[in-house]
């Protein structure tokens, strides 16, 4: 029982402390028109972040515009490279066949020389040999012969 008195009463002192602290709130006209013109003010806030968000909006768009333009010149950078390479590729085996070609004109060229000349070393051996022998003849009659021995001396042979 003791509780349940000091239940009550703790009870009303705190109803009786609430009643006291209460104040009487008076809405007035003036209050009604400040809360107007705040409305008004929140209201073109609200319109100014529309206008934001929609040139937000326009400068999304002209950055996945501008995005889509450089995907477009990658692109041809690509295109770019691949023709650069089927150039340089075009090149290489143009050299290469160039160089190839000299090299085998230069062989055809020795080869064409060698055969050209073959047979005119082969000649001049000949007379050289055929000369030597002449020679040796035109010495050994000259061993035999006065006239002839002095002719070779003039001529420087003997």
């Amino acid at each position: 029982m003791k509780y349940k008195s000091v239940f009550f009463a703790v009870l009303s002192v705190l109803l009786l402390s609430y009643h006291a602290f209460a104040k009487d709130i008076s809405y007035t006209l003036e209050d009604r028109d400040r809360i107007i013109r705040v409305e008004a003010k929140i209201e073109q806030m609200d319109k100014r972040f529309e206008q934001i968000d929609s040139r937000f909006g326009q400068i999304e768009k002209r950055f996945e515009q501008i995005e889509k333009r450089f995907e477009q010149i990658d692109k041809r950078f690509e295109q770019i490279d691949g023709r650069i390479g089927r150039l340089e590729d075009v090149m290489l085996r143009g050299f290469g066949l160039l160089f190839t070609s000299m090299v085998g004109m230069v062989g055809f060229v020795l080869w064409d020389r060698r055969t050209a000349l073959a047979p005119a070393i082969r000649e001049s051996r000949e007379l050289r040999e055929r000369g030597e022998r002449m020679e040796r003849i035109l010495r050994e009659i000259a061993l035999k012969d006065a006239n002839v021995a002095e002719a070779l001396r003039h001529a420087g042979l003997v």
